[in-house]
């Protein structure tokens, strides 16, 4: 069988969940006559926690995947020392690479994925140093998101640094992967595309949102149920599963639930922690809603399970933190469609699955009335009218199935490997 390395800093926690994008990459790949070894941090972002061992690199297995869990500091945060931890996970595979390869032979491929661009670098560098081929996915747009967010200015010093970093990547990659639809539009933005003059072929660019297992998914709703009596309730519910941060902008909710008040029969349902979570409380408490719940924290096996007992679920994110005419990439959006319900976006984006497959509403302004009016819209439909837009969820969550999205994988392999013979021969 021939051989593929997938790098993802972040895929340390789906050793722990048997669950996420590259788990199910490798879970898949096998299919295709691939043997897949994941590179992750030894440090998991999402909750703090570090793995202890002596050497640069360890390696466990789960289910069959092998892990090499690349030795980098711990850290908590968003902070200097995350950064410095990312810089130590790039230099580190440059460390472990041969060690590793000596254990489980050459790799055929290479898959280097962002969270961040330095996995990206060395999945090139080392690329050439093996000669063989680089695939390089892109899950976020840096540094656009940098921009985005406030936290640098695209023509300071340290901007343009980002964008020559970001070009030289694109440029020497034998392949890339877009999580969203419209990145490639970006492309296009920069003039780097060859039929602009630029030097980026756009036959090398590919498109494989994020999605879901719906095999497991579907087992989840079976056996992984939590007792909840707000979830058994004759309540319309409106459910929100996910992080509590600016970006997901829950006061919107918050101040949509203030506005249906006197509609006794609608409950608000918020899963989920972070750092917003006090200040949301709080606004709680001073509006006196006692239909609005704070969930707080809960264990992913069970968000198939809430979400198949909502009337509605909501996609809640900021019009503005964010650059919405990409479209949208989020695991949260096919975990909503699979569940079969219908779903409220609070943001109108660009090469939306919720439009394509008819299964919800999009909202135009972000306002507080405009949600509020989506929802009333949702609950004033007949019971067949939603089910319908269920349905409609359920059979585009279809599309974005693990295995199919795998297959996808598979060409883009396929392709990066008969373009590599090409330019050697």
């Amino acid at each position: 069988m021939k051989k593929l390395w997938i790098w993802n800093h972040d895929a340390t926690y789906m050793f722990r969940n048997r669950s996420g994008r590259h788990y199910w990459f490798a879970k898949y790949i096998r299919a295709y006559g691939f043997e897949p070894v994941v590179f992750c941090a030894s440090t998991n972002h999402f909750d703090g926690t570090q793995m202890d061992f002596k050497g640069n690199y360890r390696v466990d297995t789960v289910d069959g995947i092998p892990f090499v869990f690349v030795k980098t500091p711990a850290y908590k945060g968003n902070g200097g020392k995350r950064i410095w931890n990312w810089v130590c996970f790039y230099c580190g595979l440059f460390r472990i690479y041969r060690s590793v390869a000596a254990r489980f032979g050459k790799p055929d491929v290479i898959l280097a994925s962002s969270v961040h661009p330095l996995t990206m670098a060395a999945g090139v560098q080392i690329g050439k140093r093996l000669g063989i081929p680089c695939i390089c996915e892109v899950r976020d747009l840096w540094p656009e998101a940098i921009f985005q967010a406030g936290m640098a200015r695209e023509r300071s010093f340290l901007g343009r640094a980002l964008i020559r970093g970001e070009h030289w990547i694109y440029r020497n990659a034998d392949a890339m992967i877009f999580t969203k639809e419209g990145d490639t539009d970006y492309l296009g933005e920069r003039g780097w595309l060859t039929e602009q003059g630029g030097d980026i072929d756009i036959r090398q660019c590919f498109y494989i949102n994020n999605g879901i297992d719906l095999q497991e998914y579907v087992k989840q709703i079976r056996e992984k149920r939590l007792e909840d009596p707000d979830l058994s309730s004759d309540a319309f519910r409106v459910t929100y599963v996910g992080t509590l941060r600016k970006v997901n902008h829950l006061e919107l909710l918050i101040r949509a639930a203030v506005l249906l008040k006197e509609e006794t029969d609608i409950e608000f349902l918020i899963y989920g922690a972070g750092e917003e979570e006090e200040a949301l409380k709080r606004l709680i408490r001073e509006n006196g809603l006692e239909r609005v719940h704070m969930k707080g924290y809960v264990n992913g096996q069970f968000v198939p399970y809430i979400l198949s007992c909502s009337s509605v679920n909501l996609l809640n994110y900021s019009q503005h933190m964010y650059n919405w005419s990409r479209g949208n990439s989020s695991r949260k959006l096919f975990e909503y469609m699979a569940s079969g319900k219908p779903v409220i976006s609070t943001v109108a984006m660009k090469y939306s699955p919720i439009e394509k497959y008819r299964c919800g509403i999009s909202m135009e302004s972000g306002s507080a009335e405009e949600l509020a009016d989506c929802i009333r819209r949702i609950k004033g439909m007949g019971a067949e009218e939603r089910e319908r837009m269920g349905r409609n969820a359920r059979a585009g969550a279809g599309d974005f199935d693990a295995p199919v999205l795998t297959g996808k994988l598979a060409d883009v392999i396929e392709y990066a490997q008969r373009e590599w013979k090409k330019k050697q021969s």
